[in-house]
């Protein structure tokens, strides 16, 4: 009687009692890629969106919007308000454009929620096999120095981990290099593998096919320890350089105003779905560590890096318009 009396309540007062609410999603659900595609953001996206769509009984849309640094894409989710976008961020946009441009078409801090980070990865360093003759960072190094700023090296955009790593590590090595950005990944290796730049500070899984046709070579990895999948490959600590140290993270992101339970809910089927020995493998054979974890876990991360780059941007004078 009285679950009766609190339903008509609720129905007199317009509101649907909870057993009567719509499920989210309600409708197509679209996962913004703010890289172009063949990107390991773009892996990451359809390897989840498929089997995303499976649990929610729902399309989930995969919507590559790459420029800006990655801004363009996150945009989308900011500022979206259908409670049905979210985007796939990195450090770019999520964390270093305030330090990076004088203005910014949104606050990451005010504007973004994050939802669960996906993996991280570290940045490998490499060159162009036949026009850089080094085979170690101190070789790179002072070929770099011989040049004489006639070098340059690529990136997957303005403000990202490939970015800001190069140049904490030009301004380490006392050298200097014209920056070259790309939209995202493929672009930016390929014009490593074809000589259009001489070097370049990313992510492995776009660069691995160079590699292997040998126009490619890699030189260091920038996280404390070595890759499983690049056994050979040394740290750049190990290589005389402890300063430069780096991460490629990446998550989902959704506007301000998505609410709790859909926070939830997503990161749920994203930890779920990271957790299956299908999905970490395919990540794994492209060099990618799942992370997932709660938002909260996100959030610190974001933190983190603002704090941590922030000082290291302003230091090299880092700035974009």
């Amino acid at each position: 009687m009285l679950r009766r009396h609190l339903i008509a309540l609720g129905l007199a007062c317009g509101v649907a009692p909870l057993a009567a609410q719509p499920g989210w999603p309600s409708q197509t659900v679209r996962l913004v890629v703010p890289t172009g595609p063949g990107s390991s953001l773009d892996l990451i996206a359809r390897l989840l969106n498929e089997r995303l769509a499976a649990r929610w009984g729902q399309p989930v849309v995969v919507e590559n919007r790459p420029g800006a640094g990655g801004m363009l894409g996150v945009d989308v989710a900011a500022k979206s308000t259908d409670g049905h976008t979210v985007a796939i961020g990195f450090n770019g946009p999520v964390a270093n454009a305030p330090f990076l441009y004088r203005k910014t078409p949104y606050d990451p801090a005010r504007d973004l929620r994050p939802i669960v980070m996906t993996t991280s990865q570290a940045n490998v360093l490499a060159v162009n096999a036949e026009k850089v003759p080094a085979r170690t960072v101190a070789e790179f190094a002072a070929w770099l120095k011989a040049q004489a700023g006639k070098a340059n090296y690529s990136s997957l955009g303005n403000g990202s981990s490939a970015h800001l790593t190069m140049e904490l590590f030009l301004a380490e090595a006392g050298a200097q290099a014209t920056h070259v950005p790309f939209n995202g990944s493929p672009p930016a290796a390929l014009a490593v593998a074809q000589g259009e730049a001489h070097a370049t500070f990313m992510v492995a899984p776009a660069l691995l096919p160079h590699v292997q046709s040998g126009k490619v070579r890699l030189l260091a990895v920038s996280s404390r320890q070595r890759l499983d999948a690049l056994k050979d490959v040394p740290t750049l600590a190990e290589s005389g350089f402890a300063a430069v140290e780096s991460l490629a993270w990446n998550g989902l992101v959704g506007p301000a105003s998505l609410p709790d339970a859909v926070v939830a809910k997503i990161n749920a089927d994203v930890n779920t779905l990271l957790a299956s020995d299908e999905v970490r493998t395919a990540l794994a054979r492209q060099g990618m560590t799942v992370v997932g974890g709660s938002a909260a876990d996100f959030k610190r991360v974001i933190d983190g890096d603002v704090a941590r780059w922030g000082p290291v941007i302003r230091r090299l004078g880092v700035t974009l318009d």
